[in-house]
């Protein structure tokens, strides 16, 4: 069978899948509609949330990062693994002892003030909006090259799933179907690596794979170190960015992770907080089977495109290219008439011009895996994406239904009347969301490194801090949201969109890039949010209990009395 016929087999018994699931388990109230009414299993959570959490940029992305970055790459590694951690201890039980659905609900009451609900309503959409935008774009990446059709029929196309089972379902909905689309995702991951390392190195493990010897002699590593310097480009296992900015990209990242809506929202759906540190637990270790490979399918992708393009005549180009350039992807351009195609990094004489989100995608076609590998590896990018997109769909449909006309505006509309705002919020998002898939700022995981540094100068400071200072109070979080988000946004847009030619290492503040910046507006967050707090009255008194009996764990008081 062809590579498209198998496409359309595999990744039509999937979404056939994620449909009927959709269809079995739709929400019935705005309870199952938010949080799946309470009652997920801790093990079908953590699947569910690492299917949440791995997005396309973990899946499609994040090894082509790594591929062209190499040593570099590791921040996205570092980052996001870190980020989940710090999620998992810091802030998942505390909210879930909190009981909100969303983290403008937790901001709204815990700083007694709709202003501060309003300032989250709209970072929770801003930051939702950048990140779904990549995963719109990473569906419309793998459908323009495994249903032959543009990027923008696959954005259309992704559209149209992803609004059927979000605005159906729900969080109910969407959590077993995220269970399915884990399966899915894992499994595309997981085959072409392995084989991959069998054919290279002979080891079925790709972790193992990635620091053997090859089959023809020498180390991976070393081998790839050799070819990249031949070509004037950074040997792989060498830095190029300043310590400074991997310290500041990799902080986004892990703050960011831990601030994000979509994720955290994930820990109400369990009955119980002890259930939400154990789902976390299980999501830790769904997530490391695959990033603990990505680093493996970046080195192996990057060897076999060296060893299948640079430097080969035209004539003798393997298929893959010419499959990947109706995409326009990839391209070549024989500046030097030569008849052969030069990979090189000085881009007045390079000829090969590589998309680095297609490395994932297109790994099982340069290696010359099976078709059935080529077209599982579809399906897994498409349940990456579609599984994200609908998590943060959510996350925008509950800010606007919720937070917004419930809370805010329309405090005695109907649960019948709030759920169809939801739904109606959910497929006004969507259309936004496939526009920004179209027109994308960026790649996919430089789009989703924004939403992260956003979320990180945004939510994380008035999270911990509204759990663990009593004394900080609503205009410290307002002015805090206001200048992390503020500041963030405008160096980001400057140095993105306004003034890209000056973005450069020597132009930045403190040597700081774009994708780092979110950690300085988090600090900037903490100061004034501190500075501000201490210079007008302290929190109401029922908030400073509160606060102390989400930090306390159940029965703690008791056992000290009998002691």
């Amino acid at each position: 069978m062809s590579i498209l016929a198998w496409t359309y087999l595999i990744v039509g018994l999937s979404f056939a899948l994620y449909i009927g699931i959709a269809i079995w388990s739709r929400a019935g109230s705005t309870k199952e509609f938010y949080v799946a009414g309470g009652g997920v299993s801790p093990l079908a959570n953590g699947m569910a949330t690492a299917a949440d959490w791995m997005s396309a940029a973990s899946f499609i992305s994040m090894a082509g990062l790594i591929s062209f970055m190499g040593y570099d790459g590791s921040v996205y590694l570092m980052g996001w693994t870190g980020g989940y951690v710090l999620l998992a201890l810091l802030l998942a039980p505390y909210l879930r002892k909190f009981g909100k659905f969303t983290v403008p609900d937790f901001v709204g009451e815990r700083y007694y003030s709709r202003t501060a609900r309003l300032v989250a309503v709209i970072c929770a959409i801003f930051i939702s909006f950048t990140y779904v935008a990549g995963q719109m774009r990473g569906v419309g990446i793998v459908f323009s090259r495994f249903l032959e059709v543009q990027i923008e029929t696959g954005v259309i196309i992704g559209m149209i799933i992803v609004l059927f089972y979000a605005v159906l379902g729900g969080m109910k909905g969407i959590t077993y179907t995220q269970v399915a689309q884990y399966c899915v995702l894992i499994f595309a991951y997981m085959v072409p690596a392995i084989f991959i390392s069998i054919l290279l190195t002979g080891n079925p493990i790709p972790q193992i794979g990635f620091g053997s010897e090859l089959k023809e002699g020498g180390y991976l590593l070393d081998k790839l170190d050799g070819m990249l310097g031949e070509l004037g480009f950074a040997a792989y296992t060498d830095g190029t960015k300043s310590t400074i900015d991997v310290f500041f990209i990799t902080a986004a990242l892990m703050v960011g992770t831990a601030g994000l809506p979509h994720v955290i929202v994930r820990f109400f759906t369990v009955p119980r907080v002890k259930d939400a540190r154990i789902s976390a637990g299980y999501a830790l270790i769904f997530i490391a089977i695959l990033y603990t490979t990505a680093p493996a399918v970046g080195a192996f992708g990057m060897y076999n495109m060296l060893n299948t393009t640079s430097n080969r005549e035209i004539a003798s180009l393997p298929q893959w290219v010419a499959n990947w350039q109706k995409t326009k992807l990839i391209g070549y351009d024989d500046k030097n008439g030569d008849g052969r195609i030069q990979y090189v990094k000085d881009p007045a004489v390079n000829e090969l011009t590589i998309d680095k989100d297609i490395m994932v995608l297109a790994n099982p076609e340069i290696a010359q895996l099976p078709n059935w590998v080529i077209a599982l590896v579809a399906a897994g990018g498409l349940a990456a994406a579609l599984s994200t997109a609908a998590g943060l769909l959510l996350v925008i449909s509950t800010s606007i239904s919720h937070d917004l006309l419930k809370m805010s505006f329309m405090p005695d509309i109907s649960e019948k009347q709030e759920l169809i705002a939801a739904r109606i919020a959910a497929a006004a998002a969507v259309v936004v969301a496939g526009y920004f898939g179209i027109n994308p700022p960026g790649f996919v995981a430089e789009v989703v490194a924004f939403a992260f540094g956003l979320a990180a100068a945004s939510f994380f400071p008035v999270i911990i801090m509204g759990i663990f200072s009593k004394s900080m109070n609503k205009q410290g979080a307002i002015w805090g949201m206001i200048v992390g988000l503020v500041f963030t946004i405008a160096y980001i847009s400057y140095f993105k969109f306004i003034n890209p030619e000056a973005n450069k290492p020597e132009n930045w503040l403190f040597g700081i890039s774009p994708e780092g910046i979110g950690t300085l507006g988090m600090v900037l967050n903490f100061i004034v949010s501190f500075v501000i707090s201490r210079m007008t009255p302290p929190p109401p008194v029922h908030i400073q209990d509160l606060i102390e009996d989400i930090r306390i764990p159940r029965g703690a008081g008791e056992a000290a009395v009998h002691h």
